[in-house]
């Protein structure tokens, strides 16, 4: 299988510096790009300077994580698509593990590799860790991360396993599944999109799978830091637009009820805490949520279905009432 590892471009030279070469060095069987999100700085003369085995696809706008895939991806034509963060160290025969599953299996359209923390290498990283999943009410965790609670890598996601969604920081995809699905939907801008996507893939017959051979090291946070206000409003916006567009059925409108009311008590929590800004990026999800409603109701006439999307009703709960914070203990 033809294969093209993609990584999407900000204004982001320093990263390209850093991370760049293990992308090279470990990426023999694939071409690399770098797509970018029309910078301003000098990022893009950089790659083609010091890493002239890597394409450069130019976007003409910075269209969010979404759009700018969806703008580079048309270009190509490999049968596999790699969408790499560019804050992402890879390792030697990263690759092979996650090709080698979907080469074994046909029904295998999406893949993620584990994901360890850069800065703290024998724990998972927030952004996906050993494969994701959401609860009724659309929150996301993973195997190794709920919440912020960050397991250490001690072999237990050595395996193979299906899971709901895999992660945008490295997220192997099947071009052909990607355009049937529809791409990235490009309203979400940045955050949880690979979580709609992954959604959309299985509601066509697909599966999605963690290869825990496959090991990178993601710095997370490096384009929007966990604690910037913009990084809660788009996490809390785009779950209800997740749930809105892909719940069938008058239960979709229960949930985003409920919903709401568990995003009002962390509005609060924040403000108790002393993070106002996050309080108010809650508030203007909201707001935002209720403006996109009559496009996404017309999304969801095509797009929502009756599959199982959780096997936990409420992470919360397991969470903070039953003081369940591993994966395992669910």
């Amino acid at each position: 299988m033809s294969v093209a590892v993609v990584i999407l471009n900000w204004n982001g030279k320093d990263l390209l510096e850093k991370f760049l070469p293990s992308v090279v060095k470990f990426s023999t069987n694939a071409t690399v790009y770098v797509a970018d999100n029309a910078s301003t700085d000098d990022s893009v003369l950089f790659v083609s300077e010091k890493f002239p085995s890597v394409k450069i696809l130019q976007n003409k706008v910075n269209g969010g994580y979404a759009k700018g895939y969806n703008d580079a991806l048309k270009h190509l034509s490999e049968s596999i698509f790699v969408l790499l963060n560019s804050d992402v160290e890879v390792t030697k025969n990263w690759l092979q593990p996650i090709i080698s599953e979907f080469e074994k299996d046909s029904s295998i359209v999406a893949a993620q590799p584990k994901i360890l923390d850069y800065k703290n290498k024998e724990y998972f990283e927030y952004a996906g860790a050993a494969g994701g999943f959401i609860d009724k009410y659309g929150y996301p965790f993973c195997r190794g991360r709920i919440f912020n609670t960050l397991e250490k890598d001690s072999g237990q996601y050595n395996d193979v396993s299906q899971i709901f969604w895999a992660s945008g920081a490295c997220l192997f995809v099947k071009a052909d599944a990607f355009w049937k699905a529809g791409a990235l939907d490009e309203d979400y801008f940045a955050h949880q999109e690979e979580i709609d996507l992954c959604w959309r893939l299985q509601a066509n017959g697909g599966k999605i799978l963690y290869v825990g051979a496959s090991e990178i090291f993601h710095v997370g946070g490096a384009t929007l830091a966990a604690l910037n206000p913009r990084k809660t409003f788009y996490n809390f916006r785009n779950s209800l637009l997740n749930l809105l567009k892909n719940i069938a059925g008058i239960n979709a409108f229960v949930v985003i009820f409920t919903r709401m009311i568990l995003d009002a008590l962390a509005a609060f929590q924040f403000l108790f805490q002393g993070k106002p800004k996050h309080f108010f990026a809650v508030l203007e999800a909201h707001f935002s949520f209720y403006l996109l409603v009559p496009k996404f109701l017309r999304k969801r006439k095509i797009h929502a279905t009756n599959i199982a999307y959780f096997t936990t009703k409420s992470i919360v709960f397991q969470y903070f009432i039953k003081n369940k914070k591993i994966f395992n203990k669910l």
